[in-house]
């Protein structure tokens, strides 16, 4: 993870006036640890690649500061770069990403592992991808529809949408009879 001493060194090599240099340490950096949560939760490679990712992000995000307009929501435009990045590593290794059901349900299938948070993570994890990123961003993150459209450049109604079958089968999976109705039925 790229730490104050490194950025400052970084502000020393490339271009962009000191006197910014505390504005995105102020503006910027704090959102660096939403920018790895993130990171970690789409990026199934590991910490380490997830740390890579948020450290390229402030690199760029560094170095075209300058466009950056005051006032705006930095932590949207943050992520816009991680989301950028993202997507051109994955163009560039030929790798889709995807959620293997398989090693998941045989996770679930020990009773001795199963809990609501196992639960709720299995659930996520059956989420197509776009499903999950805009569930993440929205509910995790808690950026609104308007930010998360967009980020992802897709139109209001469809993350909207994406977010309301999401919820939708969330809900479905995660619904549990209490023994009490059971019993009555």
């Amino acid at each position: 993870m790229i730490r104050i001493r490194e950025l400052e060194t970084l502000a020393l090599r490339l271009p962009m006036g000191s006197d910014r240099t505390s504005e995105f340490e102020s503006i910027a950096l704090p959102h660096a640890a939403s920018l790895l949560r993130y990171a970690i939760h789409v990026d199934d490679r590991g910490k380490a690649e997830a740390e890579d990712l948020v450290q390229e992000t402030l690199v760029a995000a560094w170095r075209s500061f300058r466009q950056f307009e005051p006032g705006t929501n930095c932590k949207a435009w943050l992520f816009r770069i991680l989301i950028n990045l993202r997507y051109k590593r994955l163009r560039r290794t030929g790798r889709q990403s995807e959620v293997s059901l398989e090693a998941e349900e045989q996770h679930l299938s020990r009773p001795e592992n199963i809990s609501r948070n196992v639960e709720m993570r299995a659930a996520f994890a059956r989420l197509s991808p776009e499903h999950q990123e805009v569930m993440h961003l929205a509910v995790v993150e808690g950026f609104e529809i308007r930010e998360i459209g967009e980020m992802l450049r897709i139109p209001n109604g469809t993350v909207m949408s994406r977010l309301s079958r999401a919820r939708a089968a969330l809900r479905t999976v995660l619904e549990v009879v209490p023994p009490s109705h059971k019993e009555k039925q």
